[in-house]
């Protein structure tokens, strides 16, 4: 499985080189013409009234973006949930579809009900029915709703759009060819951008990020932000500086959308990632994966401590594997410009 994330990954972006490879992606280009007609034919449908939204009876706030998983959706949600329940006082939930959750609750909302414990987190299929009952039951004041910019169905008062710095456009294609969910154009409808990761690449890339942006939705407030790490976490909820394990190296593995920002943010701790396990998005650790993985701990030299991310390890919940303990790398959302455009979006939204 992790092989089979990691060859995706260069397939679509086209590092992966041959002439199966070139078929391969000629293939997923075709299969993506019918994915992007159906898409724009069900954006204007919304658009012109012919489907209908459905409005809360309380304000709603979206957090989502253009392309699948990756861009530290988790990381914004919990800002805006933040930002509402401590500096407005409000009673919050969070509204999600749960992807990834064959039962109970998801990694994304474990990771949001560890860090949030005082918001209640509501998964399924039909938000506008999630919305009802969150209002009903918990006396909810705005909601939430993470991964919400295609869910056009439940009506919106903001729409909060993510751009990941280091691959903003998906390879510049829509699914099945690349990861766009739909043409970048649709920043139009967006209310606010959160560039995400602007660490991981130079700030003349940054510039023009905001350039095409730009051009894309013209007048749309754009924040700068980082994945910035907390601690270090273990499954008993231990906590430990970051300098604990600094100069230490490293195993790490991860099943999130972008393993490659992961990595980064290892190395830009001064750690030395000697070795790294790329799982697909949401990927549920079975008992082989476990045994897969200790046996692939003690390949490593002694030293080597074993890491993940705070979202696998909640679908991970061991202290060890093997010999070697396990720790997960805490991060909150930091900004380095616009904080200001977005608390003024956030606030506008409860009108």
């Amino acid at each position: 499985m992790a092989e089979h994330a990691t060859y995706l990954h260069r397939l679509i972006g086209g590092r992966q080189r041959g002439p199966a490879a070139a078929l391969l992606r000629g293939g997923l280009r075709l299969l993506s013409l019918p994915y992007g007609l159906a898409m724009r034919l069900r954006n204007r449908l919304y658009d012109c009234g012919w489907k209908r939204s459905h409005r809360a009876t309380v304000p709603v706030v979206s957090v989502g973006n253009l392309t699948v998983g990756g861009t530290g959706k988790t990381p914004c949600v919990e800002y805006v949930a933040r930002y509402y329940r401590e500096q407005q006082d409000l009673l919050v939930a969070i509204l999600s579809r749960g992807y990834g959750a064959a039962e109970g609750q998801n990694d994304e909302a474990l990771v949001l009900a560890a860090n949030l414990p005082d918001v209640p987190h509501f998964q399924g299929a039909d938000r506008v029915a999630l919305a009802r009952v969150a209002v009903e039951e918990c006396e909810s004041e705005v909601l939430v709703l993470d991964d919400g910019f295609q869910h056009r169905r439940l009506t919106r008062d903001l729409d909060v759009v993510l751009v990941d710095a280091t691959q903003p456009w998906g390879y510049g294609y829509l699914l099945p060819r690349g990861l766009l969910r739909e043409s970048p154009r649709s920043l139009a409808r967006a209310g606010v951008a959160v560039l995400t990761r602007c660490d991981q690449v130079g700030p003349d890339e940054v510039a023009r990020l905001r350039e095409r942006v730009g051009r894309l939705a013209p007048g749309l407030p754009v924040a700068e932000t980082v994945h910035r790490p907390v601690e270090w976490v273990n499954a008993e909820g231990t906590a430990a500086a970051l300098e604990a394990l600094r100069g230490r190296p490293l195993a790490a593995f991860c099943g999130v959308g972008n393993p490659e920002a992961f990595r980064r943010t290892l190395l830009d701790l001064g750690a030395t990632v000697c070795a790294f396990r790329a799982y697909p998005d949401h990927h549920r650790y079975s008992r082989t994966d476990v045994e897969d993985l200790r046996s692939w701990v003690r390949q490593q030299a002694t030293e080597c401590v074993v890491v993940t991310t705070q979202k696998d390890l909640v679908k991970l919940p061991l202290v060890r594997i093997g010999e070697r303990e396990l720790w997960a790398l805490r991060i909150r959302l930091a900004f380095l410009a616009g904080q200001d455009l977005l608390d003024r979006k956030l606030k506008e939204a409860l009108g």
